[in-house]
């Protein structure tokens, strides 16, 4: 695991840019030991007050641009960098992050390192700065008993994972910053419905991209996160082993993506309508107005009133080099073909 990473997990050495900070990973291990205690006595399992809201798709799909712009409407409680330190003790992390960065707090501007705006730039999900949006990948890998592959049935999570106290810091954080809590959950794209159960208040943001420039994305992302297109990136998904079997990376991202939409469709077909969104990559970076009153409505919904209007940006640049690859295209259509189950 990374504490500030994109969740790789996967086969293959990083590339010198990206490896870990053993230093930093063993201190971060021992401040949140040290605070464990003091987190439990306040997590008291009050009823939610703020809805969830958690973003899932397909790595490299838009989820860090859908991370960044929620954090930037001021309307959202996001996992920051800061925040990922306290994966431990995140309810204590949070009211140290509100103290350190809320204007609320401050006292003839003795602290004024953390107000830099959220920035739409990243590096394979990575971002920089304090309060910039985290992958948060620490903070689920505490909860989520998954081995060698990261899926478990949801069964098996309702009996395993530790629920409680799973809600209570969720919530907890909600309750600190006062806001609904929006963060990635694509570790769990294959446990959609768990997730619905276990947050009767929630919002499901569905970040789909066009399938072709989705793969070519994942394989310069393996290029940069391993320094090689032949390395898995990402999540090891149910379809893992069948993948790294295959010899032409191609195949490997274009089954990666195409079996990640599948679950996330299979498992937002069990969830309502009221409480889940598809937000296609290209016109989201169109027309990111539409998306903002979209969310307001589902959150309305589920018992949470944003009056602010919207004053984001009204559009984003669509990152696309030209025409699909044929290759690519090849590769994608024949996952799709052969279970008939077509979702480009």
């Amino acid at each position: 695991m990374n504490v500030s990473g994109s969740g790789s997990g996967g086969a293959g050495a990083r590339a010198e840019a990206f490896r870990r900070n053993e230093e930093l990973e063993r201190f971060l291990k021992e401040i949140n030991g040290d605070l464990w205690e003091a987190e439990k006595r306040l997590l008291e399992r009050e009823p939610e007050e703020y809805p969830v809201v958690f973003v899932v798709g397909p790595l490299r799909s838009g989820t860090t641009l859908m991370m960044q712009w929620l954090a930037n409407t001021g309307q959202f409680a996001y996992p920051t960098n800061l925040l990922s330190r306290f994966y431990g003790a995140p309810v204590i992390g949070a009211k140290i992050q509100r103290l350190l960065t809320d204007e609320k707090y401050n006292f003839r501007n003795e602290i004024l390192d953390f107000s830099a705006p959220v920035a739409y730039e990243s590096e394979n999900g990575k971002t920089k700065g304090a309060l910039s949006p985290n992958e948060f990948w620490y903070f689920w890998r505490r909860f989520l008993p998954f081995g060698e592959i990261d899926y478990l049935p949801d069964v098996e999570l309702l009996e395993k994972v530790d629920i409680a106290t799973f809600r209570a810091e969720m919530l907890g954080i909600a309750r600190v910053f006062e806001k609904p809590f929006a963060l990635k959950a694509m570790i769990c794209n294959y446990n959609l419905p768990f997730l619905d159960r276990v947050f009767p208040r929630a919002v499901f943001i569905y970040t789909k991209r066009d399938p072709y420039a989705n793969i070519e994305s994942v394989l310069k992302a393996r290029e940069r996160q391993t320094g090689s297109v032949r390395s898995w990136y990402s999540f090891r998904i149910p379809e893992y082993r069948e993948l790294a079997a295959l010899d032409d990376p191609v195949r490997q991202a274009a089954g990666q993506v195409y079996y990640i939409n599948r679950a996330v469709e299979k498992g937002l077909g069990a969830i309502g309508e009221e409480k889940k969104m598809v937000v296609p990559y290209e016109e989201f970076c169109a027309d990111p107005r539409r998306f903002y009153e979209e969310l307001v409505r589902k959150l309305r919904g589920q018992g949470c009133d944003i009056r602010e209007p919207y004053a984001g940006p009204e559009s984003f640049r669509a990152t696309r080099e030209g025409p699909a690859d044929p290759e690519i295209v090849r590769a994608y259509r024949e996952f799709a073909e052969r279970d008939g189950f077509e979702n480009d």
